[in-house]
């Protein structure tokens, strides 16, 4: 497995970032799938890495692992700050099929992501599906409205408002995972797999919860949800980065 530092200038952040790439060296390249592995909000480009062992799980599946900085962007186009939605779901693509010649087919293209970064990933396979072949969520943000108004909220909505412009605005910019999911079905259009796992004592559940009975009360046809024992915690991701892997290389759920 190779281990990639990569800084590039991005166009949409106008600006220098750098991305962490592992590669499986065993894997031809017309067989390797890639994965964009999304950080949560307190993370860099360096924490999958660092705190899990997804390298070794890659490579096992063979596929190539793309973490980039989400820093506390929601991965949305702030209204007050950077383009990281363009970054995430349009150049970073780009920059990867030109620095190092790999344009996969979507078959072999996903996202997954923790906390922050489950929300960016499940916004790609709403708003993408013709880019991914499957996405996955863990301990995922899942309702910003709910999110709103929650007890620490007072804390939170200034950064919030300063990327989404307010609750109110969420639909209209295309970031309420929920009017994205409704939408999506209304339209007719192939649809993106979803998993979606939450630990039961984790913060995040009850949001979750929420949005796994509205997907199933719209009939999304491949969103697949669960719900285990853990908290908002690395070991839980560590574990079920895991499963996501495997659903997307063998179409295998969790038990």
């Amino acid at each position: 497995m190779a281990f990639i530092r990569c800084d590039f200038s991005s166009a949409s952040l106008m600006r220098s970032v750098n991305i962490n790439v592992t590669i499986p060296q065993n894997v031809p390249l017309e067989k390797r799938k890639i994965m964009y592995l999304l950080g949560g909000l307190s993370d860099d480009n360096t924490m999958w890495s660092r705190r899990t062992n997804v390298e070794r799980y890659a490579e096992e599946c063979g596929v190539m692992v793309v973490m980039p900085n989400g820093e506390r962007s929601f991965y949305t186009d702030a209204v007050q700050g950077e383009k990281f939605w363009t970054f995430v779901s349009e150049e970073l693509p780009q920059v990867i099929g030109t620095l190092f010649n790999y344009h996969p087919e979507k078959k072999n293209t996903f996202a997954a992501g923790l906390s922050m970064g489950g929300y960016g990933a499940i916004k790609l396979g709403l708003r993408c599906p013709e880019k991914f072949a499957a996405v996955a969520g863990l301990s995922s943000v899942t309702d910003l409205k709910r999110r709103y108004q929650a007890p620490d909220s007072a804390y939170w909505r200034p950064e919030l408002d300063r990327i989404f412009g307010g609750a109110d605005q969420l639909e209209a910019r295309n970031n309420d995972l929920f009017a994205l999911a409704d939408n999506a079905v209304k339209s007719g259009k192939q649809l993106c797999p979803i998993l979606s796992i939450c630990g039961s004592e984790d913060f995040m559940i009850e949001d979750n919860r929420g949005f796994n009975a509205f997907m199933k009360k719209i009939e999304y046809p491949g969103y697949h949800c669960f719900e285990y024992p853990g908290t908002h915690s690395w070991d839980f991701w560590d574990t079920h980065i895991k499963h996501a892997l495997e659903f997307f290389t063998e179409g295998k759920l969790p038990e």
